[in-house]
């Protein structure tokens, strides 16, 4: 079987560290086994500016896109300036000639510039999302994933999640065993799957400007173990439904359905992270009522079972 040849591409103020990572997977990671060739190469002659002082000296220019089995793109400096013309007119080609083309964290953007993910889905650092969307609207952007892989294109979301998306790439083309081993040597998880939620904190509005609309927030977060009513929060607020709908929306940017779900969410990984509750006690805490809907509403989040946040997030001391 012939070594799969990746080439990775170097663009002024480069992560250090985003390079590093397909650099080290798919460089020379086991000893004495070659899984692939890897070839570092840039638009640019000469050495590169990188972040934080330091440069690269690419081994080859774009040409090596040409043949590559694998193109990475890893990250990019300004998810607002399109990537050159010569870089998208050589993923192109790369693409209809069959290489994969990956773009880990902000590289997701250059494939998105060049066209490649146009109604693909595909992965991105969650704190780009609103502005990926507003800008690639015919990318089908899938908020929750660490990686996607559709018709060898390959996103990934933050930092950790290139790991993870370069270690599902490896076990693509060499298998599980080899995989496994790569990860050990690492010293990271052996296998996290593409759809398995970005574990992030995702913001709720603890005030806004309404001071209505905080006073009751600060009633619900105490008591969101109880069960609400539209004309009931309503009448808190002295507000018509319609209304306090309204300004609700207004001021916390959701419905008040959705700032319940994402409270009682938020509320219900903290007791999980920092208290002994069983799973049923947690339900009623944060308003579930029972714990086969609290199971499925976390499923649907975050893609991990409670259980399974708990072993990841406990605290030592809990």
């Amino acid at each position: 079987m012939p070594t799969p040849s990746v080439a990775v591409v170097a663009y002024p103020n480069v992560s250090p560290f985003h390079l590093s990572v397909p650099c080290i997977l798919f460089g020379d990671i086991l000893p004495g086994e070659q899984l692939f060739s890897l070839t570092v190469c840039a638009a640019e002659d000469g050495p590169i500016p990188a972040a934080h002082g330091m440069s690269v000296v690419p081994g080859a220019g774009l040409e090596a896109l040409a043949s590559a089995d694998i193109v990475i793109v890893p990250g990019w400096d300004d998810p607002a300036l399109p990537p050159s013309p010569a870089l998208i007119a050589a993923l192109r080609s790369a693409h209809v000639r069959g290489a994969q083309i990956v773009g880990l964290c902000l590289g997701s953007y250059v494939l998105a510039y060049a066209g490649l993910l146009d109604g693909h889905r595909a992965s991105t650092h969650w704190e780009y999302e609103q502005d990926f969307m507003s800008r690639f609207p015919r990318v089908r952007l899938d908020t929750n994933a660490l990686y996607v892989d559709e018709d060898r294109l390959v996103t990934s979301a933050g930092t950790a999640a290139g790991l993870d998306c370069c270690l599902y790439l490896i076990r693509q083309h060499h298998g599980s065993a080899i995989a496994n081993r790569v990860a050990r040597r690492m010293v990271v998880p052996t296998y996290r799957e593409g759809g398995q939620a970005q574990f992030i904190e995702r913001p709720i509005p603890v005030n806004t400007q309404d001071a209505r609309i905080n006073a009751l927030l600060d009633f619900l977060r105490q008591n969101l173990g109880s069960a609400h009513t539209l004309d009931e929060l309503a009448s808190r607020t002295r507000m018509s439904r319609r209304t306090f709908t309204r300004n609700f929306q207004k001021a916390t940017g959701m419905s008040v359905g959705d700032w319940l779900l994402a409270e009682r969410m938020r509320r219900t990984q903290e007791l999980l992270e920092v208290s002994a509750h069983p799973i049923e006690r947690i339900a009623e805490l944060v308003g579930f009522g029972t714990a086969t809907a609290l199971r499925q509403q976390f499923k649907q989040a975050f893609g991990v079972t409670p259980a399974e946040w708990r072993r990841s997030f406990r605290m030592d001391d809990a």
